[in-house]
């Protein structure tokens, strides 16, 4: 991604990069503590490897790995002074190289530090030669386009050269995510989409093909760019594309990284507004989003007498958006000759700020015209990458900046089911951070993120379908910049545009910009949601939190405190069990302040967290596997530690590609940005699982992959409360040659002891089942099933660094009738099952009301609290009645 952070260094030619003018961004919070010497950072659970450096001015973005094992890059926004090819905005390869998947690093020869000028000025790698595939800027088709660089509907490039203004970034010097759809079952010839992170944003289509020596080409005349079509301004176009993902149903997506969205500062709520009684101090970006020449909106607040100046969250990325109208058909009446007048505003046609900041599905990604939607019932805000889970179902985003949030989306039914994407429902969630260990007020210190895992709960913003939230974000499609100065200024901008441009401004910094949803709307939304939930408010309302979703979730107490969520990906077609990482590219400012939730250690060299899926593919707990430096670190311990992580990327194997975005920051001896590889450490697991009242279950304990082989293993399992279950017995699978199990009298412990004598489990191997334990639940109730690996060994006879995970046993309520123990069908914690027969009827609505006092009943309150509210009571028996029903 491009953006404007705090680091000095880098602060001068990303500026450059952007064509914006950029000189410095205000702390998230006062009260951000100064950075010190952190535990653990730097760290890593597993093993980091630097696998190339970028050339110097650019970001590593936009990995790829191919069907073979061919690996791409973005080099986005190099330094022009570099040597060619390394000067130009370009996608490459890796020729002469490919991963072998077999989890272990041992694949590619780690590259050493750039330690000289001419070593920085270009891509380097021991793996294999960086080599060009495409440029921006050079000719496409039939000549007419040039890669990268969006169009007016006739036809003129929206560039600077053309155009007077700005623009986020300049025409095609952002390639950001690439996504390949193959064309033939080999995969050795496809369309690459590459995202340009522009505005008017991009995505170019490029035909791709492998010859005999594995080595790729680009066909240029079988490119497009997909914006200049008419389905794309059909819906508006986009804007600033950052990374995105290739989705289970094999669609490139693109996510809309719309930096301007923040409707207020950092950790201001639009309820602060309100109270105040004034935006000064307070308001984002997004409320001057209709102004003529909006991003000029923080040097007005900086000049105007009336207000004391203030960051106006975002006011940088509203670059752009003027480019945005021509994008879209506006007369450039704001344009004369190579000036672009502040006084005129555009008043004919004029971009909607509710259309972007959305996932971009590409759909029928290799016919002649994509089909591109929006999912705008996943929420709007600046979204660096998606990432689909394997049920078709689950969609989680990381929206990058300051005080942003990482949201969820959950469709009704697979998504690709829907046969009207107008039709796909769902509910949006934001996260809500809930340990003590997490917060020093709570905890009474403040703790490391290296050292610390985060508890998160998912809060319901409100459940719609993707058609009513686009009816929504049509109502303002009409707005325009004269629409701002009718609306807020009394003064008639044709005679003194100036003095009614000021007038305006300063009335919706008193009182909000009415031409879009209102603070007092937001506050109403929010206070009708806390009595009432998100399906009890107003229908009118019902729109708020998927047009103003970071301004919502702030206002209901959600956890909007990650600064620079830049990454989130898991393995394609993700299961139960399987990791999502997320990347933070610098835990600072929010994170590390004496307000919110997180109130942590700081670390601006960032966190790398993952999450297991669980079997509603929820993910509960983000534990840190890699931890940055400390900006006061020196070279001899950030040179090779992982720097403000951005895009990452999870190949098939396990292993996690981890880009860098820290040009030129302190600590390191050396500006470049690099791509690691990183490789975990082996997870040792025993399954979680549910038993009956006095019945047994099996749980396998089980390694999750292998690299390196396999001789043996001692590992120990205990359950933490032998009351609620004991274990009695063990088996093993027939691979593992000689086999040894000692349980503990009381059935709380079981040691195993294992040797693969016969050389069955092959180095790579995966989800490697080394035992079966037999659980029996004695007692209602929820204990821990304890991992500790006490010594594991590959097939060299080599230590294998190995974390314990930590599984979950519930035992259910007993038997109420005397016959079969109810059972919990949908896996929510409640037995709606109470006659055990496996399904829900009548009879279990008869039976709890029946017994309702007995003591099977009333001794399991939690079993049978259908209506969730602490207590038993009748209540219970409805809520259970309209459930069946």
């Amino acid at each position: 991604m491009v953006d404007l952070t705090r680091r000095s260094l880098m602060a001068t030619s990303t500026a450059a990069a952007l064509g914006a003018s950029v000189a410095g961004v205000a702390s998230a919070s006062d009260s951000e503590i100064s950075e010190g010497d952190t535990p653990g950072a730097p760290s890593v659970e597993g093993s980091l490897k630097r696998l190339s450096t970028t050339a110097f001015g650019a970001e590593v973005t936009g990995p790829f790995v191919f069907e073979d094992g061919s690996l791409l890059y973005s080099l986005q926004h190099p330094e022009e002074a570099n040597p060619e090819p390394f000067g130009r905005a370009a996608v490459g390869y890796f020729s002469g190289f490919t991963f072998e998947f077999d989890g272990n690093n041992d694949d590619f020869p780690e590259v050493g530090i750039p330690d000289t000028e001419e070593k920085q000025r270009r891509v380097r790698s021991e793996a294999g030669d960086y080599t060009v595939l495409i440029q921006g800027r050079e000719p496409i088709g039939d000549g007419e386009e040039r890669l990268g660089v969006t169009q007016t509907p006739d036809g003129t490039d929206i560039t600077q050269r053309n155009f007077a203004g700005t623009q986020y970034g300049g025409a095609a010097t952002n390639p950001d995510c690439n996504q390949f759809v193959p064309t033939d079952e080999d995969g050795t010839e496809g369309y690459l989409f590459t995202n340009w992170e522009n505005s008017p944003g991009c995505i170019s289509r490029v035909f791709l093909s492998q010859d005999e020596d594995g080595e790729w080409s680009a066909d240029p005349e079988d490119a497009m760019n997909l914006p200049n079509t008419d389905a794309f301004r059909d819906i508006g176009g986009t804007r600033i594309n950052c990374y995105g993902d290739l989705s289970p149903w094999e669609t490139p997506v693109s996510s809309e990284e719309n930096y301007a969205h923040p409707r207020v500062s950092l950790t201001h709520t639009v309820g602060d507004v309100v109270e105040a009684g004034s935006g000064e101090g307070i308001l984002g970006a997004c409320q001057f989003w209709n102004r003529p020449n909006p991003s000029e909106i923080q040097s007005a607040v900086d000049e105007y007498d009336e207000v004391d100046g203030w960051y106006v969250q975002g006011y940088w990325a509203m670059t752009g958006v003027e480019f945005l109208a021509y994008y879209l058909g506006a007369e450039p009446a704001d344009q004369s000759g190579d000036t672009n007048l502040a006084t005129t505003p555009i008043d004919d046609v004029y971009p909607n700020p509710y259309r972007y900041g959305y996932h971009v599905d590409i759909r029928e990604p290799t016919a002649e015209e994509p089909d591109p939607i929006k999912y705008w019932v996943a929420g709007r805000a600046s979204w660096e990458a998606p990432d689909f889970q394997g049920d078709d179902r689950t969609l989680y985003g990381c929206s990058d900046g300051d005080s942003k949030g990482i949201y969820k989306f959950v469709a009704d039914e697979s998504i690709p089911s829907y046969e009207n994407t107008d039709d796909i429902a769902g509910m949006l969630y934001a996260p809500k951070i809930t340990n003590d260990a997490a917060n020093a007020a709570e905890s009474g210190q403040r703790n490391s993120p290296a050292q610390t895992p985060l508890e998160v709960e998912w809060i319901p913003l409100g459940h719609a379908t993707n058609g009513e939230v686009e009816s929504w974000i049509a109502e303002y499609d009409d707005i325009t910049q004269a629409d701002y100065l009718e609306t807020h200024a009394d003064t008639d901008w044709q005679e003194d545009p100036a003095a009614a441009i000021k007038e305006a401004d300063l009335e919706v910094i008193a009182n909000g910009n009415r031409n879009y949803i209102t603070n007092e709307e937001i506050v109403e939304w929010a206070a009708q949601y806390e009595e009432d939930g998100p399906d009890g408010v107003d229908e009118d309302l019902r729109r708020v939190p998927f047009l103003e979703t970071r301004a919502a979730a702030k206002e209901i107490g959600a956890s909007i405190e990650f600064n620079k969520a830049e990454g989130v990906d898991s393995v394609d077609d993700s299961q139960p069990g399987d990791f999502v990482y997320f990347g933070i590219s610098e835990f600072n400012d929010d994170l590390a302040d004496a307000t919110g939730d997180v109130q942590m250690d700081r670390v601006d060299g960032g966190v790398v967290y993952r999450a297991e899926l669980g079997p509603d593919y929820d993910v509960s707990t983000l534990e840190p596997v890699i931890t940055g430096p400390d900006f006061t670190d020196g070279p001899q311990d950030a040179d090779d530690a992982l720097r403000n992580i951005d895009n990452v990327y999870t190949m098939r194997d396990g292993r996690v590609l981890c880009c860098e975005d820290g040009f030129g920051g302190p600590s390191r001896s050396y500006p470049n940005d690099g791509l690691y590889v990183f490789q975990p450490n082996v997870q040792v697991d025993v399954d979680s699982m549910a038993v009956g009242y006095g019945q047994t279950g099996q749980a396998t304990l089980t390694a999750s992959s292998l690299p390196t082989g396999f001789s043996g293993a001692e590992v120990t399992v205990s359950v933490s409360n032998p009351e609620v279950a004991t274990i009695s017995g063990v088996e093993f699978p027939d691979d593992l040659g000689l086999t040894e199990r000692s349980v503990s009298s009381d059935g709380s412990t079981v040691t195993i002891r294992v040797a693969d004598t016969d050389r069955n489990v092959q180095a790579g191997g995966r989800n490697v089942p080394l035992a079966t334990l037999t659980v029996r639940g004695d007692s209602t109730g929820t204990t821990d099933l304890q991992v500790a690996v006490g010594q594991m060994d590959d097939e060299d006879g080599n230590a294998v660094g190995a974390n314990a995970r930590t599984g979950v046993l519930v035992t259910g309520p007993p038997t109420v009738t005397g016959g079969a123990a109810p059972t919990d069908p949908d896996g929510d914690g409640r037995y709606e099952d109470l006659n055990g027969n496996g399904r829900l009827d009548y009879e279990d609505i008869e039976i709890l009301f029946s017994n309702f006092d007995a003591d099977s009943v009333a001794m399991n309150e939690s079993a049978y609290d259908f209506n969730e509210n602490g207590q038993l009571d009748f209540d219970d028996v409805v809520d259970l009645y309209e459930e069946v029903n």
